[in-house]
This record gives structure tokens, C-alpha cells and sequence, in this order.
């Protein structure tokens, strides 16, 4: 159990039956119906913000819960409604009611930095006079600046939250219908963008109340008891499917796997270690069929801003973000494609968290603002924990988030902030090769340079993939982004990313992918790499910047891969030439300029049967990094199987 949790919030049901006399095909019709709210406020929220990071790269997500709090819909992850709730009796909120926070600390996990701001809004049904409080509509964002020490409101060298911006409790931002100016005014003030600040905020409240209008009329068509029996239904019936789909692909037994952020702003680069110990229960175990995860041997707390508040209402937050990994043990990739993640996988998952003062359960006013090296790192620690006990049929790692921009001002003096979340490419998988370039927001995207050459000081040169970033494998890891944009007045680059030192690693036999690279004037008189968190890099006017995302690991031995594939590959610029034999042993004939790429049948049987298979090849390869920082060792223990 959490050791801090100020509000008990336990699972439950709306009705006696949990569901279960619900009529299957109503069920059908409220899922579809919530998803579809969930949809429209999200578009309505893309079309009315302002800001880039909201409207064009989409670092948003909206969600539907219930009066237990419960998520109901799984097409994005979303905050909690818990501090809400916790703040502002039910009884007490009232039509056209909005709430407000962004307080790490008091959202019980379900904000992981300050620039993700988060709208609630309680859907009611009932007579007019007499309505009550039967679901919630919520929207969070990451936004372009809350104040704080720099510009984007995420300084790399923070070493206490109250660097980071604007710290909001929940508040109730419109109270009835009438918006608090007084706060507003406050946000606004502290924000280095306050008119797209406003815009938002106004973007994302007006689409929640659309969603709670849109939702009131689903109860008002259907009646309250009727809907709350298909939100039991919607929710029983994802706790059985993983319970018969996915927990029954794990064997009973306990294993353990560790994986490290690398650097956190402020102390030199060094292993910062996340820890899982996955037990599986038995069908017959006195707190019934389930996973455990526990967090002991997680690094402490970091002096940076690495830190993730993860522990709070007994991790409820972590359990939906880490969930979505398992559905990698579906019987295909479509049938994966068809599990949702909603409120039903919290009764399978019980965590155990460690003292407070690790990088999960860091002590106020820890700094938080690069969480993501921490919450993207245990998505990876999940899956190989889980690799090791289902002899490796899980993908390889993939770190798709990191932000990466230019400030300064423009051509005509005005102050800018440019910024964006670019994805890399996900690992290798038992049944095909990694995605390149995706990105774990859903929906998120890079910037269009139609949009940024028109409205910042640059010009994007090239976008494409980046060739060889993706880890060797029989099924090779996904690429990411290779991205140069010139410079056309002075400016300041920002960066934060992991993943520059320690790379995407590989499983059975599959190699690490390429780690995050950031180059400044390559080729010229001023090349110099960047350090993968930087918060005001000085460019010069016609410098170019040079980004290259990291690629995924690759699973499955290099020397298995089919060779028509690897030339295929090295066609489609994904792997180079060198690459091709350097990593797979495949020796090309023909040209590639000529179209008559081909490979020697002969000379790839000879060139790998003639190399060396080492019997004690750890299951994960970490890539060169990891014996940068580990004072020359290879391999951690717990890579071993």
C-alpha cells in the first residue's frame, strides 16, 4: 500500500450487480457514445487553443470519469479527478461549475509537472433544482509557459519546485457559469505567453462543458440508473479481459529488472535507477490473481528536476500509465489494437512504493518539471521486467518524448517561444520491426514547418529519419528524427531529453538502438554538440542545429534477419550499407544508385556463419553508454537470465 495517501479513494461499484444486468448492446452504444464525447472535446480543444504546443503538436488529452472517479474511456491517458473531489464535496459543485489545478504535489499523481494544466468539469443530471453530480469531464495540457526560472517553465537545472512556475491547488475557475477573473489575472500575470495562456485555458474549458452538456443528455436519454450499470459493465468487462487475456501469458513467479535515467540537470552524469520486482499471484493468493509491482531499490531522490510524485492514492495514476505496456501479450497485434485502458485494470496491479525521498516518491518541493526521464523510463523497466518472464515475447525500449525549441525574438523584435515534442522509434517486437518516429502523446506531432518558417526566425532545412538509429535485430528497432533547421537571428536552443548517454536497449539478442543527439553548426567552424538538457544554448544567425531522437532497440539476433529485408532497408534509407554488414552480416552486390541492389546468397552464409555466437550474451544489450557509467561493466546483473 501507499504510505501517503491524505484521502481514501477505494474501487468500486455503482451498482449491486457491478454490470453484469446491464443490456450488452446498450453497453455498446454508452461506450461508443463516451468516446465519442471524449473525441469531440479534443477536437474542439485542438481547433479554439492558441498555442503551438496545444493546437499543433497536440500535447493534450482529454477524459471521462465517473462519481467513483473511475476513468471510463481508453483511447488517451488523462489526469485524476481524485484532488478534485478530495478539495470540493460533490454535493457542494453546481452546473457550469469549473475546476483548476496543475500542483504537482496535491494532484495524488495525476500531474507530473507544472505546465500541465488540468480542467474538471462534474457533469450533472437530474430536475432542474434537484441535479447531482454523475460523471466528470477533464481535459490537461502541457503548455508553453506557467512562469518559473526560464522560458517553457521546465529549467533543466532546477533544484526545487518553486523554480518551476506557478503552483495552483484545485480551484474552482468558474464558479456557476461565471469565470474567476481574479485568477485568471494571476495565471496570466506569471505566464511569459499570457495571451495564448488565456486562449487555452479558454479553449479547454468551453470544450469540457460542451463534454458534460453532450454526456447530460446521454443520462437524460437513458435514465442514471441505466448508464451507471454500463459504466460497471464497461469497467468489469476490461478487468476480466486482462485478467483471462493478458495476466494468463505471465507464469506465476517473481523477477526482477532495473533501468536508469542518466543525467538529472544538476549532478554529473550517473545511473539513476528504477527498479521493478514483478510477482505474479496465483489464482488461489489471499489478495487474489494479480500483479505486484514493487518499487524497492529505486534510486533517491534527485538534486534535479527528474523526480516523479508516483506513490500518491496508491499509484492509481501509474497503474493506468504502465497498463497499456501489457497489452503487448495479446494474442496479435490487432486484437492489442482492441484493448482499452480504463479504470478496470486497477484491481489487477497493486504497487508497493519504497521510503519517502526516491525518484518515485520525492519529498516537496523536489523538482519535477523532467519527470518524463522517470515515467517513460519505468514503461520500459515494466517491459523488460515482463520480457524476462515470457522468455523475451515483448518489445524492445523506445524513448518518444522529448522536448526540444528555439526562444529569442523575432524579425521584428517581438519575444517567441518555440517549442516541440519530437517522437523516436519504437522497439523491435517479436512479430515485426519497430515504428519509427512515433510519439507517446496520443495524437501528438511534430510542428509543420509550413507553420514555424511563417511564424519563427528559421528555416527547416531537412526533416526525415535518421539512418541507423534503430537497434539491429532480427525484427530492427524503429528510427527516429533527424531535424536541421537554420538559424536566421540570434536565438537560444533549449533541450529536454534522456537517452543521450545510455541508448534504447535490445532483448534476445537485439542490439541498442542510437541515443539522442543535438549538433550545432555540423561541419562548420563552430560544430559542437548540446547537452541533452539545456536551457539557453546560444545560436548564432545562420548556424544550423542538428537533432537527431533516438531509435528503438532491436530484438532478436542481427544475424537472423532476413537479408531481402536488410537490402530492402538499406533501399528505403534506413540502414546504411555499411550498417548492413557491419551489423548483419548481409554482403550487397549491385548499386544502389542503379536500382540493382541485391546481396551475395554465398557470401552472407560465409560472412555469418564465421562470426562468433557469445553463449553468455546477457538477455538486454544497453548499448556502449551504460559502461560509460557504470565504471566499465558491461551489463547489470539483473540482465541476465
Amino acid at each position: 500500500m501507499s504510505r501517503r495517501v491524505p484521502t481514501d479513494f477505494p474501487f468500486g461499484f455503482l451498482t449491486d450487480d457491478a454490470g453484469a444486468g446491464a443490456d450488452p448492446v446498450l453497453v455498446e452504444i454508452v461506450q461508443g457514445s463516451l468516446a465519442s464525447v471524449e473525441m469531440e472535446v479534443e477536437t474542439a480543444i485542438a481547433r479554439t487553443s492558441r498555442s503551438p504546443m496545444i493546437r499543433d503538436a497536440h500535447d493534450f488529452r482529454a477524459g471521462i470519469h465517473d462519481r467513483l472517479l473511475r476513468k471510463l474511456t481508453g483511447r488517451s491517458y488523462s489526469a485524476l479527478v481524485h484532488p478534485v473531489a478530495r478539495d470540493f464535496p460533490m454535493e457542494e459543485m453546481r452546473p457550469g461549475d469549473v475546476f483548476f489545478h496543475n500542483d504537482v504535489y496535491r494532484s495524488e499523481g495525476g500531474i507530473g509537472h507544472l505546465p500541465d494544466l488540468c480542467v474538471t468539469v462534474p457533469v450533472f443530471a437530474g430536475h432542474e433544482g434537484s441535479e447531482r453530480v454523475v460523471a466528470f469531464v477533464q481535459a490537461f495540457g502541457h503548455h508553453d509557459d506557467i512562469g518559473g526560472a526560464v522560458p517553457g517553465s521546465m529549467p533543466s537545472s532546477a533544484t526545487s519546485v518553486f523554480e518551476e512556475g506557478l503552483m495552483v491547488p484545485p480551484i474552482r475557475l468558474w464558479d456557476a457559469g461565471r469565470p474567476n477573473r481574479a485568477a485568471l489575472a494571476i495565471m496570466t500575470r506569471n505566464s511569459r505567453m499570457p495571451e495564448s495562456l488565456a486562449a487555452d485555458l479558454d479553449a479547454e474549458c468551453a470544450a469540457c462543458l460542451m463534454g458534460a452538456r453532450r454526456l447530460g443528455e446521454l443520462f437524460d436519454r437513458y435514465g442514471v440508473e441505466t448508464v451507471e450499470s454500463c459504466f460497471d459493465a464497461i469497467i468489469d468487462r476490461t478487468t476480466t479481459t486482462y485478467r483471462r487475456e493478458i495476466l494468463g501469458r505471465i507464469p506465476v513467479g517473481t523477477w526482477t529488472w532495473e533501468d536508469y535515467a542518466e543525467h538529472d540537470g544538476v549532478d554529473e552524469p550517473k545511473l539513476h535507477r528504477q527498479r521493478i520486482t514483478l510477482t505474479r499471484t496465483p489464482a488461489d493468493d489471499p489478495g487474489g490473481e494479480r500483479l505486484v509491482l514493487d518499487f524497492d531499490g529505486t534510486g533517491p531522490q534527485a538534486k534535479g528536476p527528474i523526480n516523479h510524485c508516483g506513490d500518491y492514492s496508491d499509484g492509481v495514476f501509474l497503474k493506468k500509465w504502465l497498463a497499456p505496456i501489457l497489452r503487448n501479450l495479446a494474442d496479435s497485434p490487432e486484437r492489442m489494437a482492441e484493448l482499452d485502458v480504463n479504470e478496470g485494470i486497477v484491481p489487477l496491479i497493486e504497487m508497493r512504493f519504497p521510503e519517502p525521498g526516491t525518484l518515485l516518491t520525492p519529498v516537496f518541493p523536489a523538482p519535477t518539471n523532467a519527470r518524463t526521464f522517470v515515467i517513460l523510463r519505468l514503461l520500459g523497466v515494466l517491459a523488460g521486467v515482463v520480457a524476462k518472464a515470457v522468455d523475451g515475447r515483448m518489445p524492445a525500449d523506445q524513448e518518444t518524448i522529448r522536448y526540444t525549441g528555439v526562444y529569442g525574438e523575432d524579425l521584428d523584435g517581438r519575444p517567441y517561444l518555440m517549442r516541440e515534442v519530437l517522437g523516436g522509434g519504437s522497439g523491435g517486437r517479436p512479430h515485426g520491426d519497430g515504428e519509427d518516429t512515433i510519439h507517446v502523446v496520443p495524437d501528438s506531432r511534430n510542428l509543420p514547418s509550413e507553420f514555424t518558417e511563417a511564424r519563427f526566425p528559421f528555416r527547416v532545412e531537412s526533416l526525415g529519419l535518421a539512418v541507423d538509429s534503430g537497434g539491429a535485430g532480427r525484427h530492427r528497432g524503429g528510427l527516429g528524427y533527424e531535424k536541421c533547421i537554420r538559424m536566421l537571428k540570434d536565438a537560444h536552443f533549449m533541450s529536454i531529453a534522456d537517452r543521450s548517454i545510455l541508448a534504447c536497449w535490445g532483448v534476445k539478442g537485439g542490439r541498442a538502438g542510437q541515443p539522442f543527439e543535438v549538433t550545432i553548426d555540423p561541419g562548420g567552424p563552430g560544430e559542437r554538440e548540446v547537452d541533452a538538457l539545456a536551457d539557453a544554448e546560444p545560436v548564432r544567425a545562420g548556424e544550423l542545429i542538428r537533432i537527431r531522437t533516438t531509435g528503438g532497440g532491436g530484438w532478436g539476433d542481427p544475424l537472423e534477419r532476413d537479408p531481402d529485408l536488410v537490402v530492402r532497408d538499406v533501399v528505403w534509407r534506413k540502414v546504411s550499407p555499411e550498417a548492413a554488414l557491419a551489423d548483419y552480416g548481409v554482403v550487397l552486390t549491385g548499386s544502389l544508385d542503379a536500382d540493382t541492389l541485391s546481396y551475395d546468397v554465398t557470401a552472407t552464409a560465409t560472412e555469418r556463419s564465421g562470426r562468433p555466437r557469445d553463449a553468455d550474451q546477457p538477455f538486454f544489450d544497453r548499448g556502449p553508454g551504460y559502461a560509460r557509467l557504470a565504471d566499465g561493466t558491461a551489463y547489470a546483473a539483473v540482465d541476465l537470465v
